[in-house]
């Protein structure tokens, strides 16, 4: 919103005083230390220089030197002017001195009232009420000035009922309310609880006859808009016979806040047709406008007059334009935009940090992060809520934490998301006990909160916990939405659940108001397929309330993989590769079903379809941090310094492998020949992972591993023989959900 316009006396002040300075011989510093200002013998000038310099050291907030040169200039017998007393008394304000501020009170004896009203505003600033009223009390000739200070200082500081009180006392005197301090209690009033003093103050400005008085009129306005009345802001707003900048922003702010844009971009509109004045502000805010609307081509259009009006690099404006590109995915515009900003702000710091994640460059948003640390520039919650999910995206774990605890020095852990953030993240990097700990630790968790626990416990294949936490959550006063019960959907289907998961797809609409989509009728095929119910989850696909998509394909075609149905799975695929031909996994899958099945000619048929599409299967990548060094690790790696210890330990363990004949196609080894997959099959990462951690992990500490594709079923089982063997405990969070191994157990209870 527009700042007020200073008072015409500030002008007349400023050059006043920039002609006093200007008189200071050349010779004198006026950021010289007191000790070292000596005052001049004989007094010339009268005290002129002497209180030039007291000035100064005001305006730069040095109290104590101002003392000590106070005490020199009583020791010299140099008077200190009105004006030296004004700036000591303003330096006392700004800084909440009261001991300076009373030193200086002490000295006045027998002060003007403008000095007196000096001093009350003094107290204000302080919030020594108390001293404020006694000084009010004592003052002999009080003017309207002196009312307005006072009421101004407790509305400033939401003590309406002391300023309201001052006001009924104003008015017994017959002392008539000014729009100074008519403005003051109305901007005191910003929200809806104070709805009906508003009304009142609002006749009362009427009685008055200040109801044409911009600043008063302008102040009703966005008073109803604090209260969120946006209907009578606007009609007070177009009974204005003269507007101003801040009647605009503020009824223009009132519409964007309560998301009414397409009426905030109509007064944008009115403005151009009527020729009002543009400013930063009213360009911010219409870009916000059209940020929460993605009206791109609108905003690219307010861009141009931006820059032709050479505001582009003024960071009020600068980062509203980035925001913009951002959230209209035009991501090189908001880049550009952003290095035209003279001095970026953390809202700039974090839009650009924001663009970044969108774009999945996590990487780069961390750079930006550590480089933001080292300089010790100016942070807010929001950046640090993106940097934890881009930690979470990577897994990585020591960032985050370190992010995590720097928020929580700083006191910007954001009490809407960033909470939230936090369950995902250690949810994320395999510390569930993190996640709950980060989870209890809110008082009142939102509907954000339980989700993010809900789907942490989901995907680490606790479903007794997940469900047990969703019944608390119903007893809440929480509400589940859509992404709760994906949650709760996932955490049935990972675990056998299918009764349990059909209930709750049945109950979503009825008994919470939450219309499934096609994600959560998804989630109801995986779990049919998931246990076998194939001819189940193919009927669902068939009938349900919506189009099928590739997902609800490739859940049947999982489902046939596993129970090796290949009539059904050829069924799957077909219409799989239909919606997305581009899909790897779908030509995988099947390619694994045909060799199960002994069928080479098919397998062979599906590789080709693969070439000839230029398809490739994503590299697949395990990696480990110890350390604090992330150590990472693909099929048949030997590019580590410890290559040689690792494959020593691979053999040392001396895993038995079927027959080849029996290995079945997996993500890490479609693009080698038959005779080739044994022996990668020895190499696959996330043994080569496993076998790192071995050596290089203590006993009594956890192996966690992280994985981009899904473990294969070999790696699986050889994760649990070597935590069998060896007693170690070992995590590997795979694309879809973790495993914690044990004692030659899953806790996914193979059922993965």
């Amino acid at each position: 919103m527009a700042s007020p316009s200073l008072p015409p006396s500030v002008p007349s002040q400023t050059a006043a005083a920039a002609a006093r300075f200007a008189r200071i011989p050349s010779s004198v510093s006026l950021k010289s230390t007191s000790s070292s200002f000596k005052i001049p013998h004989g007094q010339q000038q009268q005290g002129q220089l002497e209180n030039l310099h007291l000035v100064s050291l005001s305006k730069q907030g040095k109290l104590e030197e101002a003392r000590d040169f106070l005490k020199q200039m009583d020791e010299a017998g140099v008077l200190v002017n009105p004006h030296s007393y004004e700036s000591l008394l303003e330096a006392c304000g700004k800084m909440a001195s009261l001991s300076d501020g009373r030193l200086i009170h002490r000295r006045l004896g027998n002060p003007s009232r403008y000095l007196e009203n000096c001093v009350l505003k003094m107290y204000c600033a302080c919030e020594s009420f108390r001293d404020a009223e006694k000084l009010f009390d004592e003052m002999l000739e009080k003017d309207v000035a002196s009312w307005g200070i006072l009421i101004s200082g407790y509305s400033q500081k939401g003590r309406l009922k002391e300023a309201f009180r001052l006001c009924t006392r104003m008015i017994e005197l017959g002392i008539g309310l000014n729009s100074t301090v008519f403005t003051n209690l109305l901007k005191s009033l910003s929200d809806p609880s104070v709805l009906e003093i508003g009304e009142q103050l609002h006749s009362l400005v009427i009685r008055t006859g200040l109801s044409t008085n911009v600043s008063v009129i302008t102040a009703i306005s966005n008073m109803y808009v604090k209260c969120r009345q946006l209907q009578r802001a606007k009609l007070v707003f177009d009974q204005m016979v003269e507007t101003n900048a801040v009647a605009w922003t503020g009824l223009m702010m009132g519409y964007t806040r309560a998301g009414k844009q397409k009426d905030a971009l109509a007064l944008f509109i009115r403005m151009l047709k009527e020729g009002v004045e543009m400013d930063q502000f009213v360009f911010s805010i219409t870009l916000k406008a059209c940020s929460g609307l993605e009206y791109l081509n609108l905003g690219r259009q307010i861009h141009g007059c931006i820059v032709k009006l050479g505001l582009e690099s003024d960071v009020s404006v600068g980062t509203p334009v980035v925001d913009l590109y951002i959230k209209c995915s035009c991501f090189d515009s908001a880049r550009r935009a952003f290095k035209r900003i003279s001095e970026p702000n953390d809202a700039s710091w974090s839009a650009i940090i924001t663009g970044y994640c969108q774009i999945g460059e996590f990487e780069k948003s961390l750079q930006i992060f550590r480089s933001l640390r080292l300089k010790d520039l100016a942070m807010n919650s929001f950046i640090y809520t993106s940097i934890i999910q881009a930690c979470s995206a990577l897994a990585d774990y020591n960032m985050g934490a370190q992010a995590h605890a720097d928020a929580i020095k700083r006191g910007l852990v954001s009490y809407v998301h960033g909470e939230s953030a936090m369950i995902t993240f250690y949810s994320k990097c395999g510390r569930l006990d993190y996640a709950n700990q980060a989870f209890e630790s809110i008082d009142e968790p939102d509907t954000v909160a339980w989700t993010a626990i809900i789907c942490g416990h989901a995907y680490h294949g606790n479903a007794s916990e997940a469900l047990k936490l969703f019944r608390r959550m119903q007893s809440s006063t929480a509400r589940p939405n859509e992404v709760t019960f994906i949650g709760v959907l996932t955490a049935c289907s990972h675990s056998g659940l299918v009764t349990e998961a059909k209930l709750y797809l049945e109950s979503m609409s009825r008994e919470y108001g939450v219309d499934p989509t096609i994600d959560h009728y998804d989630c109801m095929v995986d779990a049919y397929a998931r246990s076998g119910l194939l001819q189940e989850a193919y009927e669902l696909v068939k009938n349900m309330p919506f189009e099928p998509d590739a997902m609800s394909w490739k859940c049947l075609l999982g489902g046939c993989w596993i129970h090796r149905n290949l009539e059904l799975g050829e069924i799957a695929a077909e219409n799989l590769l239909q919606l997305d031909p581009d899909d790897t996994a779908g030509y995988i899958l099947m390619f694994n079903l045909y060799g199960s099945h002994g069928k080479w000619d098919e397998a062979a048929r599906v590789r080709r379809m693969m070439g000839a599409r230029k398809l490739k299967k994503e590299l697949s990548c395990s990696w480990i941090t110890v350390k604090g060094k992330v150590h990472r690790f693909v099929v048949g790696d030997k590019h580590h310094p410890r290559t040689d210890d690792i494959y020593r330990k691979l053999k040392e363990l001396n895993c038995s492998v079927t027959d080849v004949e029996s290995i079945h196609l997996t993500e890490e080894d479609l693009s080698f020949g038959l005779a080739e997959r044994k022996q990668l099959l020895m190499e696959h990462s996330e043994r080569l992972a496993i076998a790192f951690g071995l050596i290089s992990v203590p006993n009594n500490v956890p192996i966690v591993i992280f994985k981009n594709l899904r473990a294969c079923k070999h790696c699986h089982d050889f994760a649990k023989h070597v935590s069998m063997v060896t007693g170690h405990r070992i995590t590997i969070r795979d694309s879809c959900r973790f495993h914690h191994f044990h004692l030659g157990k899953c806790s996914c209870d193979d059922y993965w």
